[in-house]
């Protein structure tokens, strides 16, 4: 192991601009990759935030024994995509009302009779925040005598499902075309080093020595190269997203940096690519030699 350090560190030191530019190239690609990470995991918190709001409330008929309605919420509350159960009296939906509806403010004040209905306000658990699980829940609410309506907006739920479907596809074929990318182009910088160093390969393959010995310092060189770019990507991401929020430029959301699992998988990523870019490169290479 220390032959293969030694070997890996006298070939950063005799190629000193290739390792540059490999370091650099690895580091702006894995900066490229985890500025997208960034945009889709806050896209994906922004969508989450959202999923928040899906909410099932059923109207419930006026005088319904208040002794039934707890019952029937203690029910309800035990369905496994329930997370709280909260029952809306007449009264509080219109205080809500003149509170929430501000161009039906006047409208609200002079009322003799209270039109709005009690209601069951039902939040489920965000695994089940979607349009099956929330039309499922609301097709068992009917079967309760004392629900009058449900309602969930449908439509709105489908839209953010489909939204959720294609935000994922559109995540899973950029981050691979990203990573595709990434090898590609570290596999070009490190076959140039490999390159250049053709004749020391071809003098080792004559004192016979082995495909994997002569492999050893070339991976281990090309693992120190994405260990060094991951570490200057993830730099260069949290320098970006500082300057991000603090130019403002997040309209008010509340944006989301990598957490420490994240950032230690960037680095890790970048590892693997030097990796394989070393290793298909080398591998190509003594196939002719």
């Amino acid at each position: 192991m220390n032959l293969l350090l030694r070997e890996a560190l006298i070939a950063f030191r005799r190629t000193r601009t290739l390792s540059v530019l490999s370091i650099t190239t690895i580091a702006f690609a894995l900066f490229v990759t985890g500025l997208f990470g960034l945009v889709a995991l806050n896209m994906r918190s922004a969508l989450r935030n959202v999923a928040e709001r899906v909410e099932i409330v059923a109207f419930v008929y006026r005088g319904t024994p208040s002794m039934q309605l707890t019952a029937a919420s203690s029910d309800i509350a035990a369905f496994p995509e329930v997370l709280e159960v909260q029952y809306v009296s007449e009264e509080e939906a219109l205080v809500r009302a003149r509170r929430d509806l501000v161009e039906f403010q006047e409208a609200y004040q002079d009322l003799e009779i209270n039109p709005l209905p009690p209601s069951l306000e039902i939040r489920l658990r965000p695994e089940y925040r979607d349009a099956k699980h929330a039309g499922d829940v609301a097709e068992r609410l009917h079967g309760f005598e004392f629900v009058e309506d449900v309602r969930y907006g449908r439509d709105w739920v489908e839209r953010l499902d489909a939204l959720r479907q294609i935000a994922g596809f559109v995540g899973l074929a950029i981050g691979a075309a990203f990573g595709l990318v990434s090898i590609v182009i570290i596999g070009v910088t490190i076959r140039m080093t490999v390159l250049h160093r053709a004749r020391e390969i071809r003098i080792m393959r004559l004192v016979g020595a082995t495909d994997w010995f002569i492999r050893g310092p070339f991976l281990l060189e090309g693992a120190l190269k994405g260990l060094i770019g991951g570490i200057l990507a993830a730099i260069l991401c949290g320098v970006v997203f500082g300057a991000f929020e603090a130019g403002n430029f997040g309209l008010g959301m509340g944006l989301t940096f990598f957490g420490p699992l994240e950032v230690v998988f960037l680095i890790v990523f970048g590892v693997l690519l030097g990796l394989t870019g070393s290793l298909v490169s080398v591998g190509r290479h003594l196939k002719k030699v």
